[in-house]
């Protein structure tokens, strides 16, 4: 096995952990609905932030907004799922040519940009800034978002990277 099919190798495994790990989030999200749906309500409501009045006229108290902000996060998960999974499909069949594998990227990009894009909007611009989820000692998903953003932002580097054809072992 030469080096470059071995990098592509672990282009593929990483997209695959990722693609994984949104399913399974939305899977959590869909079959146990009411767990994160707390999350996304009291995040929301800022019924556990310092209170500051220059803030709390952002305060959502409004049923109907909880679910649809946490549908929107499961979609935008389950897209993200579906794309990096036929990113891993299209990459391991393309994965002995350079050239192929290269053009193969793209839905792979896309699935791990929408990825990064939830965590960087919904969780750190919206719910950490907007929201003051930074402020709440038990609604807090920033430290997780930003474990998220990492791991999801590595597979992202590294699949980026440009292909090389590989040279005889």
């Amino acid at each position: 096995m030469t080096t470059e099919n071995a990098l592509r190798l672990t282009r593929i495994g990483l997209l695959f952990a990722v693609a994984l790990f949104f399913a399974l989030v939305a899977f959590g999200n869909i079959t146990d609905y009411g767990s994160n749906f707390a999350f996304v309500r009291h995040v929301l409501k800022m019924d556990d932030t310092f209170r500051s009045p220059a803030l709390m006229w952002r305060a959502i108290d409004t049923p109907w907004a909880y679910h649809a902000f946490y549908v929107l996060i499961i979609g935008w998960e389950l897209l993200s799922a579906v794309l990096c999974g036929i990113g891993v499909f299209r990459l391991w069949k393309s994965r002995r040519d350079a050239a192929a594998f290269q053009a193969a990227k793209v839905i792979g990009v896309l699935g791990l940009g929408l990825g990064a894009l939830l965590y960087a909007v919904a969780f750190m611009d919206v719910g950490g800034e907007w929201f003051a989820m930074w402020q709440s000692k038990v609604w807090n998903g920033q430290d997780k978002a930003h474990m998220f953003l990492l791991m999801i932002g590595l597979a992202l580097l590294h699949l980026s990277q440009p292909e090389r054809d590989a040279s005889p072992a």
